[in-house]
């Protein structure tokens, strides 16, 4: 099925479908998460930074800024009047067709505030993943958000603006185990992660002297923590964040330590997708993109889709 619709109104749904996922370096796309359903009520609040983040809600954390290191870019001279998105359905909480029937996630309210910025008149239809490159090159649409790779075989063809959020890995404990997430800390301590995945490999060359408990899915990696078989878990700091919060983790756990970024392991990040020869659009992107990243209203957007942050 095929959606297609105007994105001037700004709904909000507070049901938001997630779960966990694989990310590694070179795959073609960023994996459907596994789905559950969490209801969030009210304007929920995201966590401490990142640092001292825990599973307890407590002020809204400051969302790191990716963007261009060579600053910010300036307003095109240029504009566009129309943007035609394309995205999937099927990538909760970034992209999904909520129970009215409607688009609705976090890059689809992205797409909403970058017309904004931009004044451009817009409408986002949704495609099969695996369609999507084929839509935008049969011109049926202007630009793909909903976290292509940025390479392997998307990179000859396309051009990518600025990242506008990135998937870090994170460590989770037992709250009662007052144990450091670091090196030093997790010394000849057991942790378990997915196996045959980034996050497996980034203890691996990072972590020498743990003792890893590599795992065949997420739930049975959490479980081990959940049950104390287990020092620590290493996993999606995204999806872990709904973990923590969920009923699945009987409030068991907490984040601790820091993001891990490092993107020969964890990516590029998410960012929105041209034709590589549209060179206008692409410019124009990256100025609203670097105007609303680092903004009150990304931060809100990141605090209603993301309630524990996962930074």
């Amino acid at each position: 099925m095929v959606f297609g619709v105007p994105i001037g109104r700004n709904e909000r749904n507070r049901a938001l479908p997630v779960g966990d996922g694989r990310f590694g370096r070179g795959s073609r796309k960023l994996f459907a998460l596994a789905a559950l359903t969490l209801a969030i009520a009210g304007n929920p609040a995201g966590a401490p930074t990142a640092s001292a983040q825990s599973s307890t809600a407590g002020p809204a954390e400051a969302v790191p800024r990716f963007g261009d290191p060579r600053g910010k870019p300036e307003k095109p001279s240029e504009p566009v009047r129309t943007i035609r998105f394309l995205t999937g359905s099927a990538f909760p909480p970034f992209n999904f067709v909520d129970s009215t029937g409607q688009l609705n996630g976090f890059n689809i309210e992205l797409a909403r505030a970058i017309c904004r910025q931009l004044k451009a008149v817009c409408t986002i239809q949704a495609e099969p993943f695996d369609k999507l490159v084929e839509a935008l090159h049969e011109n049926k649409g202007d630009a793909i958000i909903a976290g292509l790779s940025q390479s392997g075989n998307n990179a000859p063809d396309l051009a990518f603006t600025i990242a506008y959020l990135r998937l870090p890995g994170r460590f989770a404990v037992r709250k009662d185990a007052g144990i450091r997430a670091d090196p030093a800390g997790l010394s000849g301590r057991t942790v378990s992660v997915i196996a045959q995945t980034a996050h497996e490999a980034y203890l691996k060359a990072y972590f020498p002297k743990i003792r890893i408990v590599a795992e065949k899915t997420a739930e049975a990696a959490r479980e081990a923590l959940k049950q104390g078989k287990v020092d620590a878990y290493f996993g999606d700091a995204m999806s872990l964040s709904f973990w923590l919060i969920g009923t699945g983790s009987d409030k068991c756990c907490q984040f601790s330590g820091g993001p891990h970024l490092e993107r020969f392991y964890f990516g590029d990040g998410l960012a929105i997708a041209t034709a590589r020869n549209n060179t206008v659009l692409l410019a124009n992107l990256n100025y609203a993109l670097s105007e609303i990243i680092g903004s009150p209203q990304f931060a809100d957007l990141y605090e209603r889709f993301f309630p524990l942050g996962f930074y």
